[in-house]
């Protein structure tokens, strides 16, 4: 069964249009004969997204109920038994309600697309993970729900639905958005001009970042090898040398003049040209590529011009940095050099050469053997054996009668050596042997003859003969090792930098994918991992079913190992599929490696998962162990304190006044009001730890709710000043549980505020939500300390042991986020601590 295709609509904003483009495409899927069903679509009361739903089958959602209050979600169940061939299913970012299936929506459209049905969706920018913080600091809004930025684009197609701020105001004046009440706050906050076209921006490079992947796969899967000019790229090559800093200042500033510009920098390991770069002064420009935004790469190539030129064409740049060479005017004389062999094979590709101090001053790093006899050396080589000594011959000839055959000898030797450290073995005893013969021909007697009449002579050519061969073999042999060192230290160097990104936890399972795509040249690289569904069989390695992508990069990937052109094995569940040219035996050493750590990559992601997991249990148990600890003192006290007074009243060795009775059954009532709300906060704890605390959230108007919590704190609310607007729109809440975590914030303040101050509760709109300020003048919390202080039986300055368990401010954000909201701690101007409460505005019609 082939898997399902994902079609998600994108917008900046709520109320672009995105619910109303995917009912559209719905509406014309159908037109077309497809089965199409709605699986879940959120209309929020506009009557134009509505009237699309008419005609189209609607699954019916499941109902959950959590803590007391029932919830509707998406069946997926049922979607998946109903087989159409397109669902519907608004808000992909959803988070689903405790006890559903899969915690979050789009693990639910993933689950419908393994099924093999089409499935539309829609997200915001603001919910995509990659942006989270980015959208927080612009709107000052918190996004609770995200999706990880890889669903998304993993999905087939990704449409804009983009809209400018003008115009979405408008369509919000006009009460297309929200109702008509609502307007003025929203408009005011989340939706200001700023807000709105910063969220446009975002939306509209992180499409196009899509864009270009596709675009990547595109040429990768038609062999496109030229650049087409869709984005400017500035690619920077870097020598580890000490004009890397001005290349790479140079190059940031060639990318700042067009916005949106990329930058990249690379570095090719490789035998000669660019081989032996110093680690520190690497890691270093590295540091500054990436402190200017851009970003840093790797690759191996014999071929250094080339090396650089398929990179640049990988990454469709447009314009390649380059400094000029260091070598100095006499090595220039025999190979042109990186920097014009490079621009000579650069096509469209626009080279610059940027100068430096350090041109033409020559390598200041010692000389040493290149790492292999290159295809030019080895022609260099033939050609100095076919045509060197018949030259040589020619030469010497004249002078025949005045050298001795010794002589003779030692010129051809000489020359024969030459060839050998030119072209290697085989040029320089092909040398030899043609050497012998010109030796035996035109300067042993008889001359003119292939016969030796002095055995002298003879045993002078056969040793001859063998020096040459000696030497030209040795010469070959270092050749190797050499070229098997420069491999070694290349490879060396590249686990170096692999080991590098997992010390600076860069080692994403997607990150160390993309560094062995571009490091080997590869089309493809693939994770896969068998599914524990399939059966073990011999030919699973050629099936697609067999098997599940863990994470990809690049181009089409292997569904298979099959279907690969190099895969390794890394244990019975893992393998890893390369799609591209064919790998040499040492470079799959070096894939074995990064395959590996790879899997320990994926295996610790997984782990960190199941912490995440397990930490809630751990809490809990923490919890219970606390809770032990402390309520052995903290009941104690107020029954101790109820029953001494009890007991003395009841006494008849004592005649109690009448004021003295009264202060005993004061003292017994303050004992039992404490140890009953000790009680009642620890069963409520107990309730929120169990997920089985009542929430019954219905719309409130805070100006009624802030002055009973107030009213509620007795003596102390003559030092509670409220200032709420009645302008404000209602808020989605629980009426007793908000009341109590309103009386729990603001006691906690008069508590801690010096006497003669007031505290002060405020309250104030944005957008989606309502934001509740207490603040008062005390000492404050330190930066550091604002998590710890919603701990349960923590009790930050307090050493007193009477003042209760520490369940406050834990009590309270539990109850807040039980409601749909969030407690957080910020500093109060001029000193003391704010709590801010926020809960959502209710919609308009509850």
């Amino acid at each position: 069964m082939s898997r399902g295709r994902l079609r998600v609509y994108l917008g900046a904003a709520p109320g672009v249009g995105k619910t109303y483009a995917m009912l559209g495409e719905g509406r014309r899927a159908r037109e077309r004969g497809r089965d199409v069903v709605v699986g879940l679509v959120e209309t929020h009361g506009r009557p134009r997204t509505a009237a699309l739903l008419e005609g189209l089958e609607i699954i019916p959602r499941r109902t959950v109920v959590h803590r007391g209050a029932t919830f509707t979600e998406l069946d997926v169940d049922a979607v998946i038994a109903r087989r159409p061939k397109v669902a519907l299913i608004d808000e992909l970012a959803h988070t689903n309600v405790p006890g559903s299936k899969n915690v979050k929506r789009w693990q639910d459209v993933d689950e419908i697309l393994d099924a093999g049905i089409d499935v539309v969706s829609t997200v915001n920018i603001q919910h995509l993970e990659s942006v989270n913080d980015v959208v927080q600091e612009i709107t000052g809004v918190p996004q609770r729900e995200t999706v990880p930025d890889e669903v998304v684009r993993r999905a087939d197609q990704i449409e804009l639905v983009d809209m400018s701020p003008e115009a979405l105001r408008r369509r919000m004046a006009h009460g297309n958005v929200y109702a008509p009440e609502k307007v003025s706050a929203a408009m005011s906050n989340y939706f200001r001009v700023g807000n709105l076209t910063a969220l446009r921006e975002l939306a509209l490079l992180w499409v196009a970042g899509k864009v270009d992947d596709q675009l990547d796969r595109y040429r990768a899967d038609h062999g496109i090898a030229t650049t087409w000019e869709t984005r400017e790229r500035v690619v920077v090559a870097l020598t580890g040398g000490p004009e890397g800093d001005t290349l790479v200042r140079r190059a940031a500033r060639i990318a700042a003049r067009t916005k949106g510009a990329d930058l990249l920098a690379v570095h090719v390991t490789s035998a000669d040209g660019l081989a032996g770069a110093d680690p520190a002064s690497l890691a270093r420009q590295r540091t500054l590529v990436e402190d200017m935004g851009g970003s840093y790469h790797q690759v191996v190539g014999d071929d250094v011009p080339r090396a650089l030129l398929d990179f640049a064409r990988g990454v469709n740049a447009t314009q390649l940095v380059l400094g000029a060479s260091r070598r100095g005017r006499f090595a220039q004389i025999f190979s042109r050099g990186v920097g014009v062999e490079t621009t000579a094979r650069s096509g469209s590709i626009d080279v610059h050469m940027i100068t430096h101090e350090e041109a033409k001053q020559g390598r200041r790093r010692p000389a040493r053997t290149r790492a292999a006899l290159t295809r030019t050396r080895r022609a260099s080589g033939w050609a100095l054996s076919v045509a060197g000594m018949p030259l040589l011959t020619a030469a010497l000839a004249p002078f025949r009668d005045m050298l001795s055959l010794p002589s003779e000898i030692l010129f051809f030797l000489c020359l024969t050596v030459g060839v050998a450290l030119v072209g290697g073995m085989w040029p320089a005893i092909t040398a030899a042997v043609g050497g012998s013969l010109l030796l035996n021909w035109f300067f042993t007697a008889p001359v003119g003859e292939f016969t030796i009449a002095a055995p002298e002579n003879l045993f002078a050519l056969v040793v001859f003969v063998l020096v040459a061969a000696a030497v030209s073999t040795i010469v070959d042999i270092a050749a190797r090792r050499t070229r098997e060192a420069a491999r070694a230290g290349a490879d060396a160097e590249l686990l170096s930098t692999m080991a590098g990104h997992v010390l600076r936890g860069e080692a994403a399972v997607s990150s160390l994918l993309e560094r062995m795509r571009e490091t080997f040249g590869l089309t493809s690289v693939t994770l896969l991992e068998r599914r524990p569904e399939a059966a073990r069989a011999p030919d699973q390695h050629s099936d697609p079913d067999a098997w599940r992508i863990v994470a990809t990069s690049g181009g089409a990937p292997a569904t298979c190992p099959g279907r690969s052109d190099t895969d390794v094995v890394i244990d019975e569940e893992l393998v890893l599929a390369a799609r591209g040219e064919p790998l040499e035996a040492a470079d799959r050493t070096v894939l074995e490696a990064f395959a590996a750590e790879t899997a320990v990559a994926l295996r610790q992601e997984r782990l960190q998962q199941e912490a995440e997991l397990a930490r809630p249990l751990a809490e809990a148990d923490r919890m219970r162990t606390a809770l032990l600890a402390a309520v052995s003192h903290d009941l104690r006290t107020p029954l101790a304190s109820a029953k001494a007074a009890v007991e003395s009243l009841g006494s008849t060795e004592v005649a109690w006044s009448e004021q003295d009775r009264s202060e005993l059954l004061a003292t017994a009532k303050e004992s039992l009001d404490k140890l009953d709300r000790l009680v009642a906060n620890l069963l409520d704890m107990s309730r929120l730890q169990a997920g089985v605390l009542g929430v019954s959230a219905q719309p409130l108007a805070l100006e009624e709710i802030v002055p009973r919590a107030i009213d509620d704190l007795g003596p102390l609310r003559d030092r509670v000043e409220g200032d709420v607007s009645v302008e404000l729109p209602d808020v989605l809440a629980d009426p007793a549980l908000l009341e109590r975590v309103l009386v729990n914030l603001m006691s906690n303040a008069v508590r801690f505020s010096p006497p003669g101050q007031t505290v002060l509760v405020t309250a104030s709109g944005h957008g989606d939500h309502v934001e509740i300020r207490v603040m008062d003048r005390g000492p404050g919390i330190p930066p550091e300390a604002h998590d710890r202080v919603f701990q349960p039986f923590q009790r930050l300055g307090d050493r007193d042991n009477h003042s209760g368990v520490g369940l406050g401010l834990a009590l309270s954000r539990g109850l807040a986020e039980a409601m749909g909201g969030t407690l957080v701690p910020d500093e109060t101007p001029g000193g003391g601590l704010t709590m801010i409460l926020t809960l959502p505005v209710a919609a308009p019609g509850r």
